[in-house]
């Protein structure tokens, strides 16, 4: 990356961050040195320490921040309708789209937790948990009001954040599948998950159980 002369402080944070995930998520954390990134910014290595004091500095902000864009990502996109069905559809909607646009940095989030110090560890794990507790209430929800049939909520929500999240690792633009049609199959998947049908999601979801409940 091209260093800009006389680019203010906000721009050259900002390109430090966004060659920094890029380094992180290609190399790892532990073999990205500070001079690497320095170079790859196209500022000196002393310059990066009057934004981040450490390099762990660097990392905890970067996780920090790829989970509060979560958790603004999906208050952003939760829908008034309080109907279970149709906050889980949002849901599945808004996590994959937020990891897809964001490959490098879920990544990062993902590999990098071991590299944290106890502290910082346990800031984001809480993060982590607040977002997922979002999708255990929609699912004990959906579950008491007999749309969902689910054994274990705290199971199932796992499955499908794990499901989610796993698009990055094989989905490419421009490939065989768009990102709609992904997140059309993984809504359908996610319904059959949960005990529940949806017949459509061009218009919005229309959602049966077993006991031919319709939305």
């Amino acid at each position: 990356m091209a260093r800009t002369t006389g680019s203010d402080g906000g721009r050259t944070e900002a390109a430090v961050r966004e060659a920094a995930v890029n380094l992180i998520a290609r190399y790892g954390y532990e073999a990205m040195s500070m001079r690497q990134l320095a170079a790859e910014v196209g500022v000196q290595a002393a310059a990066l320490y009057r934004y981040f004091p450490t390099k762990e500095d660097l990392l905890f902000t970067l996780m920090r921040e790829h989970m509060q864009g979560l958790h603004e990502a999906w208050e952003h996109s939760r829908p008034g309708d309080a109907d279970p069905a149709r906050q889980l559809a949002a849901y599945v909607r808004n996590h994959i789209a937020f990891h897809i646009g964001r490959r490098h940095a879920t990544h990062v989030s993902n590999m990098e937790l071991r590299s944290l110090s106890p502290d910082r560890l346990t800031q984001i794990l809480r993060l982590r948990t607040a977002y997922e507790k979002e999708l255990r209430s929609i699912l004990r929800d959906g579950a008491e009001a007999g749309i969902f049939n689910i054994e274990d909520t705290g199971l199932t929500a796992m499955a499908l954040i794990q499901m989610m999240t796993g698009v990055i690792v094989w989905f490419r633009p421009g490939e065989r599948l768009s990102i709609t049609e992904v997140t059309t199959t993984y809504l359908s998947m996610t319904m059959r998950l949960v005990g529940a049908k949806i017949d459509s999601i061009t218009t919005g979801p229309r959602v049966t159980s077993d006991a031919q409940w319709t939305l």
